[in-house]
């Protein structure tokens, strides 16, 4: 009809003449005429149809286009209503409903209608999840928004997927597509600054949530994204209060409840922290986050009666797998410190196989991106780009393994008068993905592609670029400050060429040791190595050969901290960690339990307290069922502290 609304009318007209009445043809005359422009036709004969079906959504919707086409917006809005009140699954009714919602100023109700026209439009087989997995479902919706790049419904539950998947910067991408097409779109709005957010672009994500608090100052889920923000970039302090009213207007419980007690864990306000849990438990008992928040607190000892609910509570039947893996993590967590440790291994193995089930993880990926680096990083190339990137030395990035020591050597190095302790930060990760998407081919092969060809200005770029997004961080005027992202050792080589006066200090710690301390670890975000032992064995083995390769190209520019020599010679390591960060020894250093700063990692309550031993050899207590562990590691743990000879690539 779109092409020859002539011939459609005309056709359909002489159904009339034989079939007085008919429906489908009245439709197909009204739509006809209105393409053409004949408004008083158009409205005469859509009108009769919608008067004569009040229950047919797709009469209503039609007659409603016709009103608006002939400049009667409100009888349009009123006809729209009409129309998604008899038939909510028609998609293109609140569509266009929602965007003249959008246009009037009527925020929320607009909201709404765009939420309704998603849901509505999940009813279609390409859009709905079917029984093919994550995986062709991923497909099946690339290849939708592809064919259709305007399909707005397509475009927002892709990057649902995407989000949820933890590809953050897809899920930015498809989330600002969402918004170019429908600026009113308030739940894209919502999804673009939770990707923001997890990718590291503080100042937009706080612009989108800013935004979204202009329109409805009293949403539970804007002011929580205030107040990550807010953690996020190290304002905890400002995030509380955020917090509290997010908890006051979600009527004390619930989500904001919970978000407010990890805030005040990362505070220090332990106890606080820990009624905040409880009272989280007390409104949804089987909360497994709740419960998470309390064994996630590592000096919280639960009760036999908590026991005993968490393990009855795994047991009931239509839990959710995200509720039960954490509820999972938690009983194994208390049957640890009881020590019944065959039936903590249990538990943590079943929390571990819904996780990694959950998310999926290819160790590859990593092994992929070692052997590119190594292939990149030549001797020969590292001389021909010395001394090509920024000269500041304010950073000190501490890398290697989650679990193996880094928070408590980024305490040690934030109690000293001239650092500043950060967080762990994603944003040599967005300058690596960034350079990746400039090349061609997959990831890692782009990323080296790219390195390869860089000249002097854009290392320079790249390191002042570094800087800059890291500023938002900085809340003192210390010269220098700590970011302690562990996966950075992958792009050590990155770093030394964009910041080549930057101190990388690199935590180790025993492979068992370490392995096994992910592997009893829920992590809220990334480290999908984490959750199978195989997996463990593979990253921590790539992790070690690339730091191998980085000490041969750049001999003496990263320092190694084994956990072990800091826990039986405190006093020397912390002098040979200053050393090497050319600052002055400070007793405070030695104190650094002391220091009341903000801590978000799951060290939090650890490093408020003098170092101690306990933790060195528990993964000892599991060594029965840690064979796929240790025979992973093969030579990497026969040889630790010295690491073994690595193949050429």
């Amino acid at each position: 009809m779109s092409t020859d609304p002539a011939a459609a009318a005309a056709e359909a007209e002489a159904v009339l003449q034989r079939q007085p009445g008919y429906p489908v043809a009245m439709l197909l005359v009204g739509v006809a005429n209105r393409l053409l422009g004949k408004h008083d036709k158009s409205l005469g004969v859509l009108g009769n149809l919608a008067r004569a079906q009040p229950n047919s959504g797709v009469a209503q919707f039609e007659f409603a286009l016709s009103l608006a086409a002939a400049g009667q917006d409100e009888a349009a809005m009123q006809g729209l209503k009409r129309a998604v009140e008899a038939n909510p699954q028609l998609a293109a009714a609140w569509l266009e409903l929602a965007s003249r919602l959008h246009a009037m100023g009527q925020a929320l109700d607009a909201r709404n209608a765009y939420d309704n026209y998603v849901t509505a439009s999940s009813r279609d087989p390409d859009l709905s999840s079917g029984s093919d997995g994550n995986e062709g479902y991923e497909q099946r919706l690339w290849n939708r928004v592809t064919a259709r790049p305007d399909d707005l419904a397509a475009l927002k539950i892709l990057a649902d997927l995407e989000f949820s998947l933890g590809r953050n910067a897809d899920a930015r991408n498809l989330y600002a597509r969402c918004l170019l097409l429908a600026p009113g779109f308030m739940t894209a709005a919502y999804g673009l600054a939770q990707s923001l957010l997890r990718i590291g672009d503080y100042p937009a994500a706080q612009a989108q949530a800013e935004r979204l608090l202009e329109l409805e100052p009293d949403s539970p889920s804007y002011l929580m994204l205030r107040g990550a923000i807010h953690v996020r970039t190290g304002n905890t302090d400002a995030a509380l209060p955020v917090y509290q009213r997010a908890v006051e207007v979600n009527g004390g419980a619930g989500r904001p409840l919970l978000s407010y007690g990890n805030a005040l864990r990362a505070a220090g306000k332990t106890e606080e922290a820990i009624d905040a849990y409880r009272r989280c438990i007390v409104d949804q008992p089987a909360s497994g986050e709740a419960w998470w928040g309390l064994a996630n607190l590592k000096t919280y000892r639960f009760t036999s009666e908590e026991t005993s609910q968490m393990e009855s509570l795994l047991e009931t039947a239509g839990l959710s797998d995200h509720d039960r893996l954490h509820l999972a993590f938690s009983v194994a967590k208390s049957l640890e410190d009881a020590g019944e440790y065959e039936r903590a291994f249990s538990r943590y193995s079943l929390g571990n196989a819904l996780r990694r089930a959950a998310i999926g993880h290819d160790s590859g990926e990593t092994t992929s991106l070692v052997e590119a680096s190594r292939r990149l990083f030549t001797a020969e190339y590292v001389d021909a780009a010395a001394g090509l990137g920024c000269e500041r030395s304010d950073p000190i990035f501490i890398v290697g393994m989650p679990r193996a020591g880094s928070t408590l050597l980024e305490q040690i190095l934030a109690s000293h008068s001239q650092v500043e302790g950060t967080m762990e930060l994603p944003n040599v990760m967005g300058i690596a993905r960034d350079l990746g998407t400039e090349g061609e081919g997959r990831w890692p092969g782009s990323l080296c592609g790219v390195m390869r060809s860089l000249d002097g200005r854009r290392w320079k770029e790249l390191g002042e670029r570094y800087l800059a997004e890291t500023m938002v961080q900085r809340k003192t005027s210390a010269p220098h400050f700590v970011d302690k992202q562990p996966s950075n050792f992958l792009h050590a080589g990155l770093i030394l060429l964009m910041l080549p006066r930057a101190r990388i200090i690199d935590a180790r710690r025993h492979p068992m040791s370490c392995c096994f301390s992910n592997f009893k670890q829920h992590f809220a975000h990334g480290q999908k190595f984490a959750y199978d032992l195989g997996d463990l064995a593979r990253y921590y083995s790539d992790y070690v050969e690339l730091m191998a390769h980085f000490d041969q190209v750049f001999p003496g520019r990263i320092l190694r901290v084994h956990y072990e020599d800091m826990v039986s010679d405190t006093e020397a390591q912390v002098r040979r960690l200053l050393d090497y960060c050319r600052l002055p020894f400070e007793e405070s250093c030695l104190r650094f339990y002391e220091n009341p700063r903000s801590v978000r990692t799951v060290s939090s309550e650890q490093v408020r307290r003098p170092i101690y031993r306990e933790g060195v050899d528990q993964w000892r207590h599991f060594e029965p069922w840690l064979g796929p562990l240790k025979e992973g590691l093969g030579e990497v743990l026969e040889r630790y502290p010295a690491v073994p000879e690595f193949p050429e690539v």
